[in-house]
């Protein structure tokens, strides 16, 4: 299975070698047939706490590192070659 990618905003970088990126996503509200947006909130691994908060990254799943990190982000020479 292919691992997700997702993109969002760094929030905090205060822990060592862990951010937390806020992703966002909207979807059509199936009575109201309006747009609507919900955010989460991931803790993701930064081996090299390169990101600061405010900072758009990028995510990606991995084998669980700790309690709460499943993510790791893509490094920052990785970001705009996909795209």
């Amino acid at each position: 299975m292919p691992k997700r990618i997702l993109e969002g905003v760094v929030v905090s970088d205060k822990g060592d070698k862990t951010v937390i990126v806020k992703v966002e996503r909207t979807f059509l509200h199936p009575l109201l047939k309006k747009t609507v947006r919900r955010s989460k909130k991931y803790h993701a691994h930064d081996e090299a706490n390169a990101y600061k908060a405010g900072e758009a990254a990028r995510i990606i799943e991995c084998a669980p590192k700790s309690k709460l990190k499943t993510w790791e982000v893509l490094p920052k020479d990785d970001q705009g070659a996909s795209a």
